[in-house]
């Protein structure tokens, strides 16, 4: 970026949140995680842009100095970006992130460069001369791991060996993460009428805002129900906080914070080893998927929409290739050593 003058690209004089750009760009996402996410990509490209121009305050400077650097990406300019801007972003990112961070970045440019235009900051012309910049390409692997049957029923027996309030409620959630393969934001945001008591679950507002249903059976199904009759028909949150004392604050959504720190907890108790929330979502994929559950089916249930998200979490490609492997041979076998003084 030594060659782009970082100067030019300083915003000069302060915007109304309503007319800046990168902020209107973020109010229009869905969700509270997807906004922190792009403010992040956005910041990452801001410290590209102006690289030495913002020093991270010390854990004891003012809130208002650690606001402002959370906030840095609102010092620039962003009407002022064009196409050598945006290149040059690109090629920064491709030396040090991961094809999926850079690809998340180029989205946010492209996103607050789009409402720049809208807000007529720059012509359809310059706008679109300044998008025109190719995501990279690359078939990367999900992260993570699979959990093995094992391992899930270790951390039910967890649970079960918990008769308090807590361990009910965190048998349901679990249950839901494990058999329905529920995000996070989505388990957290369940209202009590989004079950219909039989066994439909109705999933609001998942990625794209996009509703979906799915059916909770077997021992999952006995999970939830159990939990629900803990917990009553009131109105409110599906899973709710529990307080020390076993009461119910049912007008309290669990934060998805408290999920990771529960299945955290009980992956401690289960002695099973540490794995992610979205672990328990690729396993429900993989599982489905060996089941030989269409891969169409296996996306609506978990609201993917696209197939080839689904298809990344595909076991039976890497098994056909491993039981392929097996069918080879290679003549080397070790040397066994001379019996010594021979």
């Amino acid at each position: 970026m030594n060659d782009i003058p970082s100067n030019g690209l300083i915003l000069q004089n302060p915007i109304d949140s309503d007319m800046h750009p990168a902020l209107v760009y973020l109010a229009l996402k869905p969700s509270d995680n997807s906004r922190r996410g792009l403010q992040n990509s956005l910041n990452l490209v801001t410290d590209i842009l102006m690289p030495g121009h913002f020093v991270q305050p010390a854990h004891d400077a003012p809130e208002s100095a650690r606001i402002d650097y959370r906030m840095r990406f609102l010092a620039v300019d962003w009407a002022r970006l064009r196409y050598q801007h945006v290149a040059a972003i690109r090629a920064a990112l491709m030396r040090d992130y991961a094809p999926a961070t850079v690809n998340h970045a180029l989205s946010a440019v492209r996103g607050v460069l789009k409402e720049a235009w809208r807000l007529g900051y720059l012509s359809a012309e310059e706008y679109h001369k300044a998008v025109d910049i190719q995501n990279i390409k690359a078939h990367i692997l999900p992260a993570g791991r699979d959990l093995s049957d094992s391992e899930v029923n270790a951390l039910v027996q967890a649970c079960l060996d918990d008769e308090s309030a807590y361990g009910v409620r965190d048998a349901a959630i679990l249950a839901l993460l494990a058999v329905c393969g529920l995000r996070r934001a989505e388990l957290t945001a369940l209202e009590r009428f989004d079950f219909d008591n039989r066994d439909k679950l109705t999933v609001r507002g998942g990625k794209g805002r996009k509703d979906r249903t799915v059916y909770v059976v077997g021992g999952a199904q006995a999970a939830l129900d159990e939990w629900l009759r803990l917990r009553g028909d009131g109105a409110g949150a599906m899973f709710c906080a529990v307080t020390k004392t076993g009461n119910l604050q049912t007008t309290r959504h669990m934060t998805e914070q408290a999920i990771y720190k529960l299945l955290l907890k009980r992956a401690a108790q289960a002695g099973v080893r540490d794995f992610s929330p979205h672990d328990l979502r690729r396993t429900v994929a993989g599982d489905l998927l060996d089941a030989g559950v269409d891969i169409v089916t296996v996306a609506n249930i978990l609201g993917h929409a696209d197939v080839n998200t689904t298809r990344r979490y595909d076991r039976r490609p890497e098994d056909t290739k491993r039981a392929a492997a097996g069918k080879l041979s290679f003549g080397y076998s070790k040397k066994k050593k001379k019996d010594e003084g021979a």
